[in-house]
């Protein structure tokens, strides 16, 4: 018998108790219906984690502090040091940590580190407010990196390069409570802001829009250019020393957006053997991710549990259909066919049965998913542009599948076995 005739004869015979060979299917699908959805909320929500990175520049990015240790309770209190900044100004300090102020010294040193392109200081500032005409003011929130990221922009070109007029980008949220009428009717509008300086007085700066933000995981922020944030700094840091505004709580490193992984941390590695810190996106948002891979391998796990119990229906189903053809494997053995022939055929049947299932499974699984997914993008989660929940590739259904086929094949080795090593002659005076 050829391996074509095995194969054939074997679906065949999957079909004898159609009963049997459903419920066995069944438990197989819902395993692999499980393990095909997580799978795709797994992919969809660390593509969107993907796409949100690369949409505010991570890939040569990356924020640099100059921090000190932190203070520990059982050391007692830490010495004052004049030299370190507030946390409340940087952003990015621990609970107990503070980081010492960079200066222009600091900025140089930076920039000297092998594999760094440029570095520019980020300035803190913070405006009061937001308008467009004589409508309603708001509240301005902005991007904590600046103009110099990459923007997912719903309208307009984004900031010009070199341009010493002042430019902002607003997002999506703002445009129609501030009385434009669409996205691309805001593009070229000058807007004023309002900013408080230390002597508590309130200037105005004028900025031209030049794109409409869509929103990110880092919520819906505005950025500004270079030639704004300079506008907006003298503003607020009227009537400081001068020795305070020449120094930065951060700094904003630039590398090669091509370097590997092992580059980067070569860069880390020579930032803190320089008295620094380096951080990127990549790394500010990878607990979050962390947590959401274990989630995801934690409903894989019970996915995989339900197919090992499936398996066991497939044991089950083998091993009945082994006893109820005892005599047909004496008659197949009396006519010449081999121990490892008959192995083949109740092993090609369990491997069927698994296909049927897990193909099943996945098929329904990719069909809700995606209406699921769909649905959840243009409701519930419609204020995260581009997020598709739960989201399918080929490699990991056809992984699926195989793995399923895998367990089946395993779970035929006890019952095939058994036949494989029957005897024609006890076989066939079996009653």
């Amino acid at each position: 018998m050829k391996a074509l005739d095995i194969l054939r004869t074997a679906i065949g015979n999957s079909f004898r108790s159609r009963l049997r060979t459903t419920l066995t299917v069944i438990a197989i699908f819902i395993g692999a219906f499980t393990l095909t959805i997580t799978n795709g909320l797994g992919t969809g929500i660390n593509n969107y984690i993907d796409t949100q990175v690369s949409a505010v520049g991570a890939p040569d990015v990356m924020t640099v502090t100059k921090p000190t240790e932190t203070a520990t309770t059982s050391d007692g209190p830490q010495k004052y040091d004049p030299d370190a900044a507030s946390t409340i100004s940087s952003g990015t300090g621990q609970p107990g940590a503070t980081v010492v102020a960079l200066t222009d010294d600091d900025i140089t040193a930076i920039g000297a580190i092998d594999g760094i392109t440029s570095v520019e200081p980020i300035v803190r500032v913070s405006p009061d407010y937001v308008s467009w005409g004589d409508n309603d003011k708001f509240v301005l929130s902005l991007s904590a990196l600046g103009g110099r990221v990459a923007v997912d922009l719903a309208a307009g070109s984004g900031f010009t390069s070199d341009s010493t007029t002042a430019e902002i980008i607003l997002p999506t949220d703002y445009i129609e409570p501030m009385g434009f009428a669409d996205y691309d009717s805001a593009i070229g509008q000058q807007v004023t802001i309002g900013i408080t300086d230390a002597l508590r007085e309130q200037h105005t700066v004028t900025a031209t829009i030049v794109g409409v933000q869509e929103p990110t995981l880092f919520g819906t922020t505005a950025t500004l250019n270079d030639t704004l944030t300079t506008e907006l700094f003298d503003a607020q840091s009227t009537g400081l020393p001068a020795s305070s505004t020449e120094e930065f709580a951060s700094a904003v490193a630039h590398f090669d957006p091509a370097s590997t992984d092992q580059e980067v941390s070569t860069i880390k590695k020579d930032l803190t053997a320089a008295g620094y810190s380096g951080t990127t996106v990549s790394d500010q948002i990878g607990t979050f991710q962390t947590v959401i891979d274990g989630i995801i391998l934690v409903l894989n796990a019970f996915a995989v549990i339900a197919l090992l119990a499936a398996g066991f229906g497939i044991v089950n189903t083998l091993l009945m259909s082994v006893q109820e053809r005892t005599r047909e494997i004496g008659l197949m053995k009396a006519m010449g066919m081999s121990g490892s022939r008959i192995f083949a055929l109740f092993s090609a049947e369990a491997v069927f049965i698994g296909f049927l299932g897990s193909a099943i499974g996945s098929a329904v699984g990719i069909a809700l998913g995606s209406v699921i997914s769909s649905v959840l993008a243009n409701g519930f989660l419609s204020g995260l542009v581009g997020l598709q929940l739960i989201a399918f590739t080929p490699i990991s259904i056809i992984s699926v599948i195989l793995l399923v086929m895998a367990i089946a094949l395993v779970a035929a080795v006890l019952p095939a076995a058994k036949a494989a090593r029957q005897s024609p002659i006890d076989s066939l005076r079996y009653e």
